[in-house]
């Protein structure tokens, strides 16, 4: 009794590009760099450089590679050479320079490149973490970007921005399906000639490195990553749909093989493709949650909800209990409230609870939660109260035949009152509850920032006696269909923030990012949109504005302006 939301967005049809490498001798030089330069995790002193070296001939030799770093674009002005960096065949050539923690002025700006032999990358753009007195920071929010799905146009929008001063994804930064007709996106990857390569789903290491070059080579993301640093965390389909920690709905152990070992091979895929900091001595690969400190003014705490502490999603079709045909809710909300359920897990709360603790300590205005999945209470929207019979079955019978029995289903069920998506918060509610005696605990209110949805939400966020705990603003996808756009003409969004107290404001079509301004009286987020991901060109808007101000008694708002 559920929809599986990749078969039905599946099935339904859904600038400024980074300089070339310079200029190439007339003979045919041994590398290229064909996907672009990056930068990541920065902090006051330092930053993560990334690049990866096209060789010639990919069985031979390490690449000696050299990255330069400038304050100006022309390189006249120097504060950084690292020589002797290698490209190795055991990395995939990809080239991954930590400076850790020295080198770089706090809250400045710099240019970047890397060199090997006579060719030069693509030009990179990186600012440093301020310190103390901060008057603002400006990031961009991002997640889901799945390649066939459409085109990046959200990315060029973002690398415009007249203001970036890092960007966070939160994940869904590949997919890992196939190119078969009915693999997620396809009638929109075929239309427009984005077809996953390798053209199955991805399994082995080499797999996952082919399916991050394909991403990686994209113009509008290169751009995105040139223009600022990414502070990146997976959501699941780094590794496989609906991951948790012993397993994920797209996997099978039968005919996939081991789970523990294709996840090792995602993650050290990820840590090779990726502008981020290696694990932490001691720590395994999905170690992954991490802060950051944005002078006087913020702290982002970027947290792991995946394969670490997640139980197993619950499925309304297999979870439901029935008596006599009728769904048995009190049998079920006694399993969805299990006390055992969790995303985070004791070990990354009490990490995070002491984050925010030290960071309200220290006086700053703004704690910032990078979470992958809306955290939000969100009850299903019952459309028979705003649409006759005849109206929903015309609606569903626009739609593939293979999908109409189960929205008939989920219809049926969301007049029961039960949560929207398993997969976000809602399915963990004792976690939540958790989570939330942290943040009271940690004295703050912070802004939680959420991915993997498809949809823009504004969310005031409560706990079950009904106190705020946060104010929660999710970006929709960069190029991933939106389930709105299944079950149009249905005014998916406006329905579902009508009918839950917590949703102050939901988009279930527009795709595009979040533009989140802090200055120590307000945080501002702008919900930024492009007007297609079919074709170029396309025209930016901003879709609305929200507002959250603080003062001593805590934070006021949502408020659209």
């Amino acid at each position: 009794m559920t929809i599986d939301r990749r078969s039905l967005l599946g099935l339904i049809g859904a600038g400024s590009v980074a300089a070339p490498a310079f200029a190439a001798p007339a003979h045919s030089p041994a590398v290229a760099f064909l996907h672009g330069v990056a930068s990541g995790d920065p902090d006051a002193h330092s930053a993560v450089f990334w690049t990866r070296v096209t060789p010639a001939d990919a069985s031979g030799a390490d690449i000696e590679v050299t990255l330069e770093v400038a304050r100006d674009a022309g390189f006249s002005d120097k504060v950084l050479t690292a020589s002797g960096l290698r490209a190795r065949a055991a990395r995939d050539f990809t080239v991954k320079h930590d400076l850790d923690g020295q080198g770089l002025e706090p809250g400045a700006e710099y240019f970047y490149r890397f060199i090997a032999g006579d060719v030069v990358s693509p030009l990179g753009q990186v600012r440093t973490l301020p310190e103390g007195v901060t008057p603002d920071v400006v990031l961009g929010v991002v997640s889901c970007q799945l390649y066939p799905g459409g085109l990046f146009n959200a990315y060029d929008a973002l690398s415009k921005e007249p203001r970036l001063d890092a960007v966070v994804h939160l994940g869904d930064y590949i997919y890992e399906y196939g190119a078969a007709p009915d693999d997620y996106g396809l009638s929109t990857g075929a239309a427009l000639s984005r077809i996953p390569q390798p053209p199955h789903e991805i399994l082995t290491l080499e797999d996952y490195r082919l399916r991050h070059a394909q991403y990686k080579s994209d113009p509008d993301l290169q751009a995105a990553h040139a223009r600022a640093a990414f502070i990146c965390v997976w959501d699941d389909h780094e590794v496989a749909n609906d991951a948790w920690s012993m397993g994920a709905e797209n996997h099978s152990e039968a005919t996939e093989g081991d789970y523990a070992a294709r996840k090792a091979i995602a993650l050290r895929a990820y840590y090779e493709w990726m502008p981020i900091r290696e694990p932490r001595a001691g720590l395994g690969l999905d170690a992954i949650n991490r802060s950051f400190e944005f002078g006087d003014l913020a702290t982002l705490a970027m947290v792991e909800t995946r394969l670490t502490a997640r139980n197993k999603q619950l499925d309304y079709a297999t979870d439901m209990p029935m008596v006599d045909g009728v769904p048995d809710l009190v049998a079920f909300n006694a399993t969805l409230n299990a006390p055992d359920r969790d995303l985070l897990g004791d070990t990354q709360r009490n990490w995070l609870k002491g984050v925010l603790a030290a960071s309200k300590s220290a006086h700053k205005p703004w704690q910032v939660l990078g979470n992958q999945v809306v955290m939000a209470r969100v009850m299903g929207p019952d459309v028979t109260k705003i649409a006759s019979e005849a109206q929903i079955e015309g609606m569903i019978g626009g739609l593939p035949e293979a999908v109409q029995g189960g929205l008939r289903q989920m219809i049926q069920l969301y007049k029961l009152g039960v949560p929207f998506g398993l997969d976000s918060w809602d399915g963990y509610p004792a976690g939540r509850e958790r989570l939330y005696a942290a943040f009271k605990e940690a004295g703050v209110q912070p802004i939680v920032l959420a991915g993997d949805s498809h949809a823009y939400w504004v969310n005031d966020l409560k706990d079950a006696d009904g106190e705020r705990r946060a104010v929660e603003f999710g970006t929709s996808a960069i190029s991933s269909p939106s389930p709105g756009d299944a079950v149009a003409p249905l005014p998916l969004g406006p329905l579902l923030s009508a009918n839950n107290d917590e949703v102050v404001f939901c988009d279930q079509t527009a795709k595009g990012y979040v533009l989140l301004t802090l200055t120590p009286e307000r945080a501002e987020a702008k919900l930024q949109t492009v007007s297609t991901i079919l074709a170029k060109p396309y025209v930016a808007s901003t879709l609305s504005t929200w507002v959250v101000t603080r003062d001593a008694d805590g934070v006021t708002g949502p408020t659209r302006v």
